[in-house]
């Protein structure tokens, strides 16, 4: 096993009993505990002394190998790795597999097999062959799913059987693992977002450390530290070498609102509204969380992730993990509004970054609302209709009201970025940049 690892889980001796090693014969083993039977019931209707000694030796094999297993008393332990444990929606993921022969004596002909769920594949199975002691074998399938979710791996199933074919034995380990399936994350092009300054995430500004390495007051001298940050009127008050704090960047703060009402979706499976959205989700959440932004995604039903002040979302790569694990396992939401996410991002939030389906008169102001707290706000507003493969059918009232929208959100300050189902979420991206956008308030000038 690979350094670091736990240690395997072992599968210990099977039980003994002669009615284990009856219920593990194969249907060779059956059939010729059947043939002995007959063969000796036959030799004693019609006396054949030749025929009971057949029979007898038929039926005595199966029943031989069944206690041989049954007696055998070496241990294997068995491992798994995933490579990657966590795998994005259509790609393949391997699953890497070893068994260890733990006793002192060789193994017969082993059958390993893997439980995985329907979704990820059939189930793997595989005949190894005798491992010497302390040897062992290392063996590999692949997975792979279309959908979404958190999938579990296991536990491995070990069959046991005699050289003849005769009788095999189940043995069960105990530990599994789980596979996560996440999004598909899109690369977007970098941009200037509205509400950004000059730079990337960090918007430039700059400002004095309230905490970490570089104290509020000049701190003592340590070892690596530049000589040019030698604070000398600190050092002749304190008496000894103190340095300089320097200034940190502040990091900006970006929110990803996605909306998972049932309601405001329409499509089913992979190719729906709400897993565009939800892969959009991840997209931007990725995007900007690499640029040095602090991010985090918030649902209509009021959850956040990472949550404030969480210690577990230290990095860039952490934040983003914890993004894709909750975006795996999201699912639609029984709620009608926007209220509770309303809540959650009622403390403002730097940049705003919205995923938003059908909407009516009320969400539709709510959102309106929710521009005003926010420095910058991008909308990703879903023609869920083209979806449904409504558009065609109703060209004149659906599109209408779908463009009028559009004007009321930009009319509050939202950049629209109008989403059909055959839309491309980097140029979406793209046109965000606010080098290219003209005043929101273009429609009320030219009117």
């Amino acid at each position: 096993m690979a350094a670091g690892e736990n240690p395997p889980p072992q599968a210990g001796q099977a039980p003994h009993g002669l009615r284990a090693g009856l219920h593990g014969l194969t249907t060779r083993g059956r059939s010729f505990l059947a043939a002995g039977i007959t063969a000796s019931l036959c030799a004693y209707v019609f006396g054949q002394d030749a025929l009971l000694r057949v029979g007898v030796l038929l039926a005595a094999l199966p029943l031989v190998s069944a206690l041989w297993l049954l007696r055998t008393r070496y241990r294997v332990a068995g491992g798994r790795r995933l490579s990657p444990h966590r795998t994005p929606a259509g790609h393949e993921a391997r699953v890497h597999l070893r068994l260890d022969n733990v006793s002192r004596m060789p193994t017969g002909v082993l059958m390993l097999e893997d439980r995985v769920p329907y979704v990820l594949g059939p189930r793997p199975r595989f005949v190894l062959d005798r491992v010497e002691s302390h040897g062992y074998r290392e063996v590999s399938y692949r997975v792979r799913s279309d959908l979404r979710g958190r999938y579990p791996l296991g536990p491995l199933q070990l069959r046991l059987s005699d050289p003849f074919g005769m009788c095999e034995l189940g043995r069960s380990f105990n530990a599994s693992d789980v596979l996560t399936v996440v999004p598909q994350v899109v690369p977007l092009p970098p941009v200037r977002l509205p509400g950004e300054r000059a730079g990337h995430g960090d918007t430039n500004a700059r400002a004095l450390a309230l905490a970490g390495d570089d104290d509020v007051i000049p701190r003592e001298y340590r070892h690596g530290d530049d000589l040019r940050r030698v604070h000398w009127k600190s050092t002749a008050r304190y008496g000894e070498l103190m340095v300089r704090r320097e200034e940190q960047p502040l990091r900006a703060h970006a929110a990803v609102l996605l909306d998972t009402r049932e309601i405001a979706h329409r499509g089913s499976g992979p190719g729906s509204s709400f897993e565009w959205a939800v892969s959009c989700a991840a997209s931007v959440g990725v995007h900007l969380a690499d640029r040095g932004y602090r991010t985090r995604l918030v649902t209509d039903t009021g959850r956040a992730v990472p949550s404030a002040g969480n210690p577990a979302a230290t990095t860039p790569a952490e934040a983003n993990g914890l993004l894709l694990d909750e975006l795996a396992v999201v699912d639609h939401s029984d709620g009608g509004g926007l209220a509770r996410a309303e809540e959650v991002l009622r403390g403002g939030e730097g940049l705003l970054v919205a995923i938003v389906g059908s909407l009516d008169s009320e969400q539709l102001e709510r959102l309106c609302g929710l521009r005003r707290r926010a420095a910058g706000a991008v909308l990703f507003l879903l023609d869920t209709a083209t979806w449904a493969g409504l558009r065609h059918l109703l060209p004149d009232t659906s599109d209408g009201d779908f463009e009028e929208q559009q004007k009321m959100l930009r009319r509050a300050g939202w950049t629209v970025l109008p989403v059909k189902a055959d839309a491309s979420l980097p140029e979406l991206w793209r046109s965000a940049d606010r080098t290219e956008q003209s005043s929101p308030y273009r429609d009320e000038v030219g009117a």
